[in-house]
């Protein structure tokens, strides 16, 4: 895993991203998915309250680093919320209605963000851990999503490149300065972004698959 991690942040700041690496947080194995713990847009940052109670104490150790580069706020109970189920497309955010977060949290996710310009609109998510598990955006109106998000009404008026039965773990892939980063291990998925017309790197994140992880979740983009 230490070294699919190392091979991903070499990869993003090869792509012209600062990386920060934080600390382990020991008795906290989760916390590799630094993704669930907030919600970022250019504005504000919005700290999550996770739908996992173990998770949550995840939450302070990072608010710390985050404030030096964002306004804070943060949900509050009975809300819960995962940063895996928001996927910001421009000014529209998708939020996942799972068994990690409520419509509490989406709600009030959506007050937060809705005086900025930002609309917010919900999707159930009946199968997979998060929304972002299967629907990523991969550059203008353009979404990757599984065979069951392919007609789902609450993605009405973007474009669905649909994976193949087998591929969805394909479907967390990672957008970042116009280029695709992709799970290593998909080939039929990494020709359906021919599509996109843009270039695709591959990295093999098998390590965190087995904890239901992916690509968006190992970093918090600002």
């Amino acid at each position: 895993m230490l070294v699919q991690h190392a091979a991903y942040a070499t990869t993003l700041r090869a792509l012209g991203l600062a990386v920060d690496v934080l600390d382990p947080l020991p008795g906290l194995p989760d916390a590799y998915f630094i993704e669930d713990v907030a919600v970022i847009v250019p504005e504000l940052a919005v700290i999550a309250r996770p739908g996992a109670p173990a998770r949550r104490e995840e939450v302070h150790p990072i608010v710390s680093v985050i404030a030096r580069h964002r306004e804070i706020v943060r949900l509050k109970e009975p809300a819960t919320l995962d940063g895996g189920d928001v996927l910001v497309v421009d000014r529209a955010v998708f939020v996942g209605i799972s068994a990690r977060t409520n419509a509490e949290g989406a709600a009030q996710l959506a007050r937060f963000l809705e005086p900025h310009g930002y609309r917010v609109r919900t999707v159930p998510v009946a199968a997979g851990l998060h929304l972002k598990s299967s629907v990523s955006s991969v550059g203008g109106d353009t979404l990757l999503v599984s065979e069951r998000f392919a007609n789902v009404p609450e993605l009405r008026g973007y474009r669905r490149i649909v994976v193949d039965p087998g591929d969805e773990a394909a479907c967390n892939t990672l957008l970042v300065n116009g280029t695709l980063l992709s799970p290593a291990g998909f080939p039929a998925a990494r020709d359906k972004l021919g599509q996109t017309g843009l270039p695709v790197v591959e990295l093999d994140v098998s390590e965190a698959r087995k904890m239901d992880g992916g690509l968006s979740c190992m970093s918090l983009r600002l």
